[in-house]
């Protein structure tokens, strides 16, 4: 158990749900500090029925702190974390700024769990869209070695946090009004329209959010060899990513066998019935933690190709639930490393 957990980010979308996750999971702590910025210092906060009141976010706040879970942008990330390792707390961030660093392990506890033992005080919780996609990898590469990923996603507005839903709304409103929306959150009207461009461009015309499906995947499967080619599309859903993935083995894989792995993969929940008109689609898999998986079939361009269609809550699985599994797994590793002594 830890003493004192900090919650960094807790007024932010995925911030509430970390607390909601905390509570429905019970995690083990004794105390627990809400840290926010200057705007939402003050504000209070209901947890396990207890009425908490935000802290700013400065070095000092950390001084009695075991172990933290952030939810932040980069920058703000980059400032604070060493202010908590500095103070002997444990990080386990949510933002872009750490995964790729050598010394701070990426994990998505279903699929690299022994890696958060090479931890040095920050660990990393992986993009939205690679953490559903390696979930499903995972059993797939452990059986048949893939060799390479072409994945399509269909990703929600609350990736972009509130204010990404908000111009959903307000952009659907205008629409129906016959109304023109001017975009703030996004390039272009949302409303009834697909986006193909999340981030700024980055390599060779792939943008910043699919290099990162590249690199995480590649860090988090303890592969460099695998080939990932991903395109990233913002689609006019509030809550859920989905993605269309095209995976080649090294070794052959019948649909059966894929199917079997699915079923036996921590995490994942196959629906999948064709005839029943039975799949994994956004609103069925919103509020839920596991990764869902369907349209199992094969690729009828590669001999050794499995085809098939992934959907997960983005703010669940995709960020504040997977965090709260590294805390939990920290926990467990910990109980482990105490009963060997």
């Amino acid at each position: 158990m830890y003493e004192t957990l900090a919650l960094v980010g807790a007024t932010g979308a995925v911030g509430r749900i970390v607390l909601e996750t905390l509570e429905q999971r019970k995690f083990p702590y004794k105390h627990l500090k809400l840290l926010a910025s200057e705007r939402s210092v003050g504000r209070e906060v209901t947890v396990g029925g207890k009425t908490l009141v935000v802290e700013l976010l400065e070095p000092s706040a950390f001084s009695d702190v075991d172990l933290v879970i952030a939810s932040t942008p980069d920058e703000v990330s980059a400032e604070f974390a060493p202010w908590a390792v500095d103070a002997g707390a444990v990080v386990v961030d949510e933002s872009g700024f750490w995964r790729m660093d050598p010394s701070v392990p990426l994990i998505v506890p279903e699929v690299n769990p022994e890696a958060v033992d090479n931890h040095s005080g920050i660990i990393a919780s992986p993009n939205c869209s690679t953490t559903q996609m390696v979930v499903a990898l995972a059993p797939l590469h452990s059986a048949a070695k893939v060799k390479r990923v072409v994945v399509s996603t269909y990703q929600a507005t609350s990736g972009a946090g509130l204010a990404g839903n908000e111009e959903l709304y307000e952009s659907v409103r205008s629409e129906l009004a016959g109304k023109l929306h001017p975009p703030r959150t996004f390039q272009h009207p949302i409303g009834f329209n697909l986006i193909p461009q999340i981030g700024s461009e980055k390599y060779q015309g792939y943008t910043s959010e699919e290099m990162k499906m590249v690199y995480e995947t590649r860090k988090i499967m303890g592969d460099e060899d695998i080939q990932v080619c991903p395109t990233c599309v913002r689609v006019p859903v509030t809550i859920g990513h989905s993605e269309s993935i095209l995976v080649e083995t090294e070794k052959p894989l019948s649909v059966d066998e894929a199917c079997e792995l699915f079923q036996r993969a921590p995490g994942v929940t196959v629906v999948d019935n064709l005839d029943q008109q039975l799949y994994p689609m956004p609103r069925d898999c919103d509020g839920k933690d596991d990764v869902f998986v369907g349209r199992i079939r094969e690729d009828l361009s590669c001999s050794n190709g499995i085809a098939f269609w992934c959907v997960s809550d983005n703010l669940r699985k995709g960020a504040a639930t997977n965090a709260v599994q590294i805390a939990e797994l920290l926990v467990e590793r910990a109980a482990m490393s105490a009963e060997k002594k």
